[in-house]
């Protein structure tokens, strides 16, 4: 019960307010069950590029956290190619920083960080990461390829 009140604050509020570049939605008729959109951010290699998240919140949320993974390909350090995503907020601790204060609109709005300022140190691929670190425009160049090829309109 406290899950469905929650999720349905959390959703009307995201509808009313949604932060910049996202939006969230209820995927058919399971209450449990969520899609977002994430636009990619001016000035990144995802600039322009509309990437879809599939959201599955537990039963125990909000005291565990959602799970959440990109749809969309997207060629990102922290974001593997079943679309997992590396972020402290996503885990429990002691590994992860979620606390059940954070909402699905925190959690996508840190997502949408993370896709502006990739974690190379906290890799979930290796060979992006090293990318990343010592070639960055062979990333940035990759990078905008996925997203015109994956995440254009």
């Amino acid at each position: 019960m406290q899950r469905r009140t929650r999720l349905q604050r959390e959703l009307s509020l995201l509808a009313a307010e949604p932060p910049p570049g996202i939006s969230c939605w209820q995927s058919g008729h399971r209450a449990d069950r969520l899609r977002a959109q994430i636009l990619g951010g001016a000035d990144t290699p995802y600039e322009k590029g509309i990437f879809n998240l599939e959201i599955i919140v537990p039963e125990r949320y909000p005291f565990e956290p959602p799970k959440i993974r990109f749809l969309t390909p997207i060629y990102h350090p922290n974001i593997d190619s079943a679309g997992r995503i590396c972020l402290d907020v996503l885990k429990l601790p002691p590994k992860g920083a979620w606390r059940p204060s954070l909402s699905i609109s925190t959690l996508l709005s840190s997502i949408q960080l993370l896709m502006a300022e990739p974690n190379p140190d906290d890799p979930l691929m290796a060979d992006i990461s090293s990318e990343y670190k010592y070639n960055k425009q062979l990333f940035l160049l990759r990078a905008r390829e996925w997203t015109e090829r994956h995440a254009g309109q």
